[in-house]
């Protein structure tokens, strides 16, 4: 009774030794994220994108930029918030940096069209770099500034770069929206489809694997 009774106690121990090692593991994980908000036209064909990225731990769609306080997408889409619609990405920087975050955004959305991507058309659907810190301006200024001066474009970058004051979740229905809704939305047929397998192609390094 008495080796029973040990054996239980040791075997107590070790799954909380376990349990406290493998919180402590996820809490330093936590600490180590970092954050990256990106407005790039329609936020499910942002988020589409994002979500499949080696490095990228979450990305919630929502909106930021405007005025008004918790808007609704029906208010965002009229255009009269100031709002954008924007994704929120949580990151791991020791995996992915956040250059090479900037560089996936502007490679799969038109930063030189004001207020529009492709058939969206409005203030809300502006290319947008909103950030978390002094470093992310400056490289987010950067990487714009060599675009420009590389002629990477016939015209020149159009993205706003200004400070991230409030971020407001989307609605659920609009998380995670292509992966739930490919094969029975026409827009992710026709829009998100095309976009997401070209940059499977450029980007096949960096996906996750599956």
């Amino acid at each position: 009774m008495r080796k029973y009774i040990i054996s239980i106690c040791l075997f107590l121990f070790t799954w909380i030794s376990y349990a406290e090692i493998k919180f402590n593991q996820q809490e330093k994980n936590i600490k180590n994220m970092e954050l990256a908000t990106f407005g790039g036209g329609c936020f499910w064909c942002v988020e589409a994108v994002f979500e499949n990225l080696q490095g990228v731990e979450k990305v919630v769609s929502g909106y930021a930029g405007g005025n008004t306080k918790n808007p609704t997408y029906s208010e965002v889409c009229r255009g009269f918030t100031g709002h954008a619609e924007v994704v929120q990405i949580t990151f791991d920087p020791a995996k992915i940096s956040y250059t090479e975050l900037l560089e996936v955004f502007f490679k799969t959305h038109d930063p030189t069209t004001m207020n529009r991507q492709g058939a969206d058309r409005g203030t809300q659907y502006r290319s947008i770099v909103m950030y978390h810190s002094k470093e992310q301006q400056k490289e987010a200024e950067t990487y714009i500034e060599k675009l420009d001066n590389s002629g990477a474009y016939k015209q020149l970058v159009v993205t706003q770069v200004v400070e991230l004051k409030e971020f407001y979740k989307a609605e659920e229905s609009h998380q995670n929206y292509y992966a739930l809704n490919k094969g029975k939305q026409a827009y992710c047929q026709y829009v998100i489809e095309p976009k997401m397998n070209k940059f499977q192609k450029e980007f096949r390094d960096k996906l996750k694997k599956k």
